[in-house]
């Protein structure tokens, strides 16, 4: 199966931001265990230990469950974060923007592109470029008639839409068109993480999966 059908299957991209390195590997089991296998670390773009903490996170979580989860990248910006995601075991790079060389060198190094853009030009030359889909962001500043309105006229274009989705929203961004949805602290919550309630954690992403397969 590839990434992008696995993205059409699942339809969600749980997006992991700022969780500490002892608390990752089970903040991904319980995303697991509520049926969530696909996993996006990101990037901190401000931090100048950015890179490497995302680094050894990436790799933490691809060699302890690699046969679980599917992980991913995000807000991956640079020709460098795209080298060190996919050196820690990252199949997909997720970016806020829409960079050729960025693209690029994720295609060179075999993983699968997704680039965020927002307009109908920016959607189509990203995907002309190698993208595998689209992320649509901030979704919610535009919302679900913009969606249904770019995915007419450009509907083999696989878009996943990110940015203020929550339980009450994420079924009507699929009914929209998008394939899938990336999906942060609405659904990673660090409260609870920090509080160690998996088990919540576990019940929070049963209910994002039922909500988008209805």
């Amino acid at each position: 199966m590839t990434i992008i059908d696995r993205v059409k299957q699942e339809k969600i991209i749980a997006i992991v931001r700022g969780i500490e390195p002892n608390r990752i590997i089970d903040t991904c089991e319980a995303l697991y265990a509520g049926g969530i296998s696909m996993i996006e670390i990101t990037f901190d773009q401000s931090s100048p230990t950015g890179n490497k903490d995302t680094y050894h996170a990436i790799k933490k979580v691809a060699d302890t469950l690699g046969k679980e989860v599917c992980v991913g990248a995000g807000t991956v910006m640079t020709i460098e974060q795209v080298s060190l995601a996919i050196e820690a075991g990252a199949t997909y790079i997720i970016s806020p923007n829409f960079d050729k060389a960025v693209v690029a060198k994720t295609l060179e190094g075999g993983a699968v592109s997704m680039p965020g853009v927002m307009t109908p030009s920016e959607i189509v030359d990203a995907y002309q470029a190698g993208a595998g889909a689209v992320k649509i962001f901030p979704i919610d500043r535009l919302g679900t008639g913009y969606l249904k309105a770019v995915k007419s006229p450009i509907s083999h274009i696989p878009i996943i839409a990110v940015g203020g989705i929550d339980l009450d929203n994420a079924s009507d961004y699929i009914k929209a068109g998008a394939i899938g949805l990336g999906i942060g602290s609405s659904l990673v919550d660090k409260q609870l993480i920090q509080a160690g309630k998996y088990d919540a954690l576990t019940q929070r992403a049963k209910a994002f999966v039922h909500k988008v397969q209805m």
